[in-house]
């Protein structure tokens, strides 16, 4: 157990090194220098009074981010500086990149979170009651909603709830932007905490749809297969009940494979967000990531690239480790295991 995650652990790092190795080069190979993206951005001027600066100037720029170094060396003094958490200053705002992402980690986490929670919550009863009843109306019901439902982007359906549940020209039950009103500190605590319920209802669902689908049909799989397994007939074969054996026996099992799902959902999530919170404008990292991309801000893509990717992988790692834990075929007592 112990060499088990002591490999994965180095897995892990060399699979972010990776990582700082693709985002940085693609960065690099994009249109344009950081040092134009700079210039640009710079709040004193445009291209207008770009023109006045001197050649002295823009040469102090160069070594100031390190753009009179090779490539390489570059690489070497970017990934020493976010080894201890220094992503660099905005090109937009000219503030920390770490302060930015600070404020903004915490929502998108909320709210992928909460949508892992939601499709787990909802996604392994369905998928239950799909296997218990298999092959008759309820199961087709259910693989037809969940197979629309996986089909269908997120983006379509951030549209559809906005159209029918937001907008004056429908129901308009719920808001449209935001994560919270513009009235929100005069509020009571009450009121605050339904306001913010209340604007998380839409992005919630959106996030958590095609997770919801996902595991729903991976429920079913696993059920069905657990059903058909020696144990199970030999639990039938001793008189146990049918609902005995549905839910001592296949059940406990079943949720097995599902542990290794919630590692393949965090991709998922990490980048849908850049689309759900760019359309109903919640302040998180994938609105981050929107604007910054917009702005070609290099520092802040960067550091919001390694940030998913850490969170991506810490999600498999976590659903690893899961596994060994909650299988009991999986041990590591001898050197043939």
């Amino acid at each position: 157990m112990k060499r088990y995650l002591i490999t994965r652990a180095f897995l892990f790092l060399f699979t972010l090194w990776g990582i700082t190795i693709v985002t940085f080069g693609m960065l690099q190979l994009a249109p344009g220098s950081p040092l134009e993206m700079k210039l640009l951005s710079d709040p004193t001027g445009g291209m207008g009074d770009r023109s006045m600066i001197t050649e002295d100037q823009i040469e102090r720029l160069r070594a100031q981010y390190h753009l009179d170094k090779p490539i390489l060396h570059r690489y070497v003094l970017w990934l020493k500086d976010i080894a201890v958490l220094d992503f660099g200053t905005s090109f937009v705002d000219h503030r920390p990149v770490i302060e930015k992402i600070g404020e903004r980690l915490p929502i998108s986490l909320i709210f992928g979170g909460s949508a892992i929670f939601l499709a787990l919550f909802l996604g392994i009863p369905l998928g239950l009651l799909s296997g218990r009843f298999h092959n008759r109306p309820l199961d087709r019901g259910i693989a037809f909603f969940s197979i629309a439902l996986y089909a269908m982007p997120s983006y379509v359906l951030g549209i559809l709830l906005l159209t029918f549940l937001g907008s004056d020209e429908f129901l308009n039950i719920f808001p449209i932007y935001g994560i919270q009103s513009d009235n929100y500190r005069e509020l009571s605590l009450f009121g605050k905490a339904f306001d913010r319920l209340h604007h998380f209802v839409l992005p919630c669902v959106c996030y958590s749809i095609g997770g919801l689908a996902y595991i729903t049909q991976q429920q079913r799989a696993s059920i069905l297969e657990c059903l058909h397994q020696d144990y199970v007939r030999t639990a039938r074969a001793k008189g146990q009940t049918e609902r005995v054996v549905f839910y001592r026996h296949a059940f406990r099992n079943s949720l097995i494979p599902i542990v290794t799902i919630l590692g393949a959902l965090i991709p998922g999530i990490v980048g849908s967000s850049i689309i759900i919170e760019s359309l109903f404008s919640i302040p998180g990292l994938g609105l981050l990531v929107f604007e910054s991309l917009l702005a070609r801000d290099y520092p802040t893509i960067m550091a919001n690239f390694v940030i998913g990717g850490v969170l991506t992988l810490s999600g498999i790692l976590l659903s690893d480790i899961l596994y060994v834990v909650v299988d009991p075929r999986i041990h590591f007592g001898s050197a043939n295991s």
